[in-house]
This record gives structure tokens, C-alpha cells and sequence, in this order.
């Protein structure tokens, strides 16, 4: 006996409608009590992996994941000879998108003269509700095959000499679950970029986080120092040059947590020389210094940029100059009071008390040495090996050679000393040659020499002084005085005190000046506190 046709209606509407097994019939067990699940297969390799790419709206051409058979140009059908007489018929392709992604989706039918795509337009479309014939069609996106589904064939039309033309779009992207993703593609445990030089990006959405789930551990990157990539700022890895963890500020490189190593440089001075290689990276403020055996004042004598280590001023010969970097690449914030050592009894202390900015030195339980803002005090013997440098160097010499003529009868002439010479410190901008004066602009105790020609004849007076201020502070004149010189030491205030030099003849004379006979000098001796 043949199936009935109701029970192949139960058969379905139990798979479709409740995803079971249909094990009796309608009378003996309804849908709701069938126990045995029963879900749709679904092929993976007919899974749309890049459905999200559909656009909501039929687009006029074939663009990304679409192919488009527009109106003016649809794909003209062939007949199943397997079927009834123009009952079925095949597009031969597959993947049609159906109206659940928009009903601009639907399939548009005309029946037109064969092998005229282009006027198909201008045919019979006929319609999937039917002319009220009983001439409706079914059109299967899946596969692509035309159906008039109803008992009649559309009403009034012929198909003598005629083809079905479908007008819509198909899916032309990628099929599948899994493998390549994007631009990821995934073996084993292993996530790789398809493309080199990418970046793999995790980006949370919100306030979310990137958290890792484990108690073990997280391997970062491992390299030398030269193996270091172009920096971006929170970039991290681990140095294995230096072994340390280091990270990227958006300027330099610098290692995290503690560093347990001390590198030791030595270098002997030549007197000329202000430049030399550590064997690490290092700061300024990272490193001791030190040349036999005195410690640096670093900024004030010396300044280290990566493995370079600069001197203000090039190390004697036979200096001994010793490094001792305990970090490497960066500047350290110790976040403490202090430093000692086990009994607490030698120690170095920033903060004694609250707030006072004090740097004291104790050692077996009594205060040594102490640095304050603008004092630095020692309490025992201070023994310096070396040389004790000023951190600035003031001293000019300025000359003439411009001829003097001086009046005679002991008048005195104001000598400009025109030509620069020798500069330190920028002391060569004391002077004015619009004044002819020396106004030092660094209080303390100067030493002066000036020499000028002032001679008139063997048996006549010439001479040369010093006024500070207006008034004649030292001098000298004798007969037959050639080239007359005055040395003297004067406190200047280094604001408003300044010296002018003045010479004279009893005879009325033109005298030629040098550079080596007609000069002043001076230098700041001691600055004052």
C-alpha cells in the first residue's frame, strides 16, 4: 500500500516544526510527544562564511560577494525534459539569495523569445501569486529551478519559440566554517597573520579588558638589543642582552623591576679627549662616575647618552676615570627614605625629617657629610685625590692696534682695547668698546694686567694706570718708561663696578700699539659666595 499523503505531511511537520522523529502516527503520538530529536543537517561547505557581506538592498551589478543578474540582462533558463511540458525549469546555477535578506531579493520571472536576454524585460513577467489561474510558480534559491507550482501553466501565455528568464542575485563569496579567517589562519594551537608585517589586534569594546585566564605564565618576546623593533609606545619584550623586561615610553627604552647586574668601565685620560664608550647603555643620572677616585658631579662635569660617556672638559693625562652604571638605559626613582646597611648605623638619608630636603651621610652611627639646597658641609678630614675644577672658567685678553696719540704734558688718553682675544666663559662680553670699559658681571676677586706703549723720549715720564669706578687704583710711570706694565687684584660687585685703563706721556708723541705689546688680561681668581 503507498505511503498516504498525509502521512508524509506528519513526517514533515514533525522534522520542521519540532526538529523529531516521526515514530508513529498522527493518531497514536502528536508532534509535541515525540522524544527522539531529530535537527536539520547542515553541510558546512554550503554555509555562507560571508553572509554579513549581503547587503540589505539588491545592488544594480555584480559587486563583492554578489553576482547580480539585473532585468536588462537576466540568466535565460533551460527546460526539464524530465518534467511536464514548460512545467520546470533551470537556471543551472546555484546559491540564489533569497527575500530573507530583503525582499528586493525576490526573484522576477519573464517568458520571452529564446536567446534574447536583453528583451526579456519587455516579455510576459509573470508573477509568483499567479493571474488567479491556479498558475502560480515556486522558485528554489537553493538550487535555482523554476516551478509553476499550480495546476495550470500561466494563463494566456505561450511558450512556442519562448525561454523563462530569471532576474535576481546569487552568492559568489566563500563557503565554509573554520581554517582561514580573515587575515588569521589557525593550525593546531598555532594563530599566524596571512599577510607579513601585520599586527594581531585584540580590541575590547567599552571598558572591557584583555585579561589571560592561567596561573602559569606569559612569554613576551625575546631578543638582543639590536634586534629591537621600531618602538611604539607601551611596546613590551624581554632583553636578553641586558635580561631585563623592558619597555617602549614613546621615546627610549627602559627596563622593568630590578636589575642585578653592575657593569665596570675604566678609561685613562690623554688630556684631550672627552668622549668614551661604556660597555652598556646608560643616563646620566644612572651611572657613578668617577676620576681617581673623586666622585663626579654629574651634569655640572659630565653627561652620558646611551654608551656615551662625555666630559666637560677632557681628563688629565694619567687620570684614572672609572664607571660604575647600575642600570641600563634609564634614570631610577628609589621610593624610600633611606639607604643603610644591616644595623642601620651608616646610611644615606633624604628625608631626616619631614620634607627637608636634605641629603645627610652617616657613617658608624654619626652624621659626616650633609648637601642642602644651596650648602654642601663636611665635618672630618676632606682628602681630594686630583684636581679641584671650578665649574666655570673666566678669563679674557683683549689687545690694540690703533695707533695712540697722546697730548703730552702728563694727559692721560683712555685706551680702547678693540681687538678680542682670548675667551672663557663668555668673559669677552664684559667689555664695551663704546665705553671703553671691563664691567665683570660675576662678583668676586679679579686679577688685572694691562701693558700699553707709552714711550716719549729717554729722558721723559710715561706711564699707565688702573681706574675702578672713576678713581686711579694702581700704576705705574717711569723716565724713559717704553712699554709700561700694571698688575693688581680689585673685588668687583659684578654689577655696577667696572675699571677703565689709562696711559700718558710728558711729551706730546704718536705711538704705534701690537697685540703683544698692548694688551689687558683679565681673570676671576675667586668667585665670590
Amino acid at each position: 500500500m503507498a505511503i498516504t499523503d498525509t502521512q508524509k505531511v506528519d513526517y514533515l511537520w514533525k522534522k520542521l516544526g519540532y526538529a523529531a522523529t516521526k515514530s508513529d502516527t498522527n493518531a497514536n503520538k502528536k508532534a509535541p510527544n515525540e522524544a527522539i530529536a531529530s535537527p536539520l543537517q547542515l553541510r558546512a561547505d554550503k554555509v555562507m562564511k560571508d553572509a554579513s557581506s549581503i547587503p540589505s538592498t539588491q545592488p544594480a551589478s555584480s559587486a563583492g560577494v554578489l553576482t547580480v543578474y539585473p532585468t536588462s540582462s537576466p540568466i535565460e533558463c533551460t527546460v526539464d525534459g524530465t518534467a511536464t511540458a514548460n512545467r520546470t525549469w533551470k537556471t543551472g546555477q546555484t546559491d540564489w539569495i533569497s527575500p530573507e535578506f530583503g525582499s528586493t531579493y525576490q526573484a522576477k520571472v519573464y517568458i520571452h523569445t529564446s536567446s534574447d536576454a536583453a528583451g526579456a524585460s519587455g516579455g510576459d513577467q509573470v508573477f509568483a501569486t499567479g493571474s488567479g489561474n491556479d498558475d502560480e510558480w515556486f522558485f528554489d534559491y537553493q538550487s535555482g529551478v523554476l516551478h509553476f507550482i499550480g495546476n495550470n501553466l500561466p494563463n494566456g501565455v505561450s511558450f512556442t519559440g519562448k525561454s523563462v528568464y530569471i532576474a535576481g542575485a546569487r552568492y559568489s563569496g566563500t563557503f565554509g566554517v573554520g581554517g582561514d579567517t580573515g587575515a588569521f589562519t589557525f593550525t593546531d594551537n598555532r594563530l599566524q597573520t596571512t599577510i607579513s608585517n601585520e599586527e594581531i589586534i585584540i580590541e575590547p569594546a567599552g571598558t572591557g579588558y584583555v585579561a589571560i585566564d592561567a596561573n602559569s605564565g606569559l612569554i613576551v618576546p625575546v631578543g638582543t638589543t639590536a634586534q629591537r623593533p621600531t618602538g611604539q609606545t607601551g611596546m613590551i619584550r624581554f632583553n636578553d642582552d641586558d635580561g631585563v623586561v623592558e619597555v617602549y615610553n614613546g621615546t627610549t627604552w627602559g627596563s622593568v623591576g630590578s636589575v642585578n647586574t653592575v657593569s665596570n668601565d675604566e678609561f685613562d685620560g690623554d688630556g684631550s679627549t672627552t668622549d668614551f664608550t661604556l660597555s652598556r647603555s646608560s643616563t646620566t643620572g644612572a651611572a657613578i662616575v668617577s676620576i681617581n677616585g673623586v666622585v663626579q658631579e654629574y651634569t655640572n662635569t659630565f653627561s652620558i647618552s646611551g654608551t656615551t660617556l662625555t666630559f666637560n672638559e677632557a681628563p688629565a693625562s694619567g687620570d684614572k676615570i672609572q664607571v660604575r652604571n647600575f642600570f641600563s638605559a634609564q634614570s631610577v626613582n628609589i621610593v624610600a627614605a633611606s639607604i643603610q646597611d644591616a644595623d642601620n648605623d651608616t646610611k644615606i638619608q633624604v628625608e631626616e625629617t619631614a620634607d627637608e630636603d636634605v641629603i645627610r651621610f652617616d657613617i658608624a652611627g654619626t652624621e659626616k657629610a650633609s648637601i642642602a639646597a644651596s650648602t654642601t658641609t663636611v665635618k672630618n678630614d676632606l682628602v681630594v685625590e686630583g684636581a679641584i675644577k671650578s665649574d666655570t672658567f673666566y678669563f679674557v685678553k683683549r689687545s690694540t692696534n690703533t695707533n695712540i696719540v697722546y697730548p703730552g704734558s702728563y694727559g692721560s688718553v683712555t685706551i680702547d682695547y678693540e681687538d678680542a682675544g682670548d675667551d672663557y666663559g663668555s668673559t669677552d662680553a664684559m667689555w664695551s668698546s663704546v665705553t671703553d670699559r671691563f664691567t665683570p658681571t660675576v662678583a668676586g676677586l679679579w686679577y688685572f694686567r694691562v701693558s700699553v706703549d707709552a714711550y716719549s723720549g729717554a729722558t721723559q715720564e710715561g706711564g699707565l694706570f688702573i681706574e675702578k669706578n672713576g678713581t686711579s687704583v694702581a700704576a705705574n710711570g717711569h723716565i724713559g718708561a717704553i712699554r709700561p706694565q700694571v698688575v693688581t687684584h680689585l673685588y668687583m660687585n659684578g654689577t655696577t663696578d667696572y675699571v677703565q685703563f689709562k696711559s700718558y706721556t710728558q711729551s706730546a708723541t704718536t705711538r704705534g700699539q701690537s697685540a703683544a705689546n698692548s694688551f689687558f688680561e683679565a681673570l676671576l681668581v675667586k668667585q665670590a659666595e
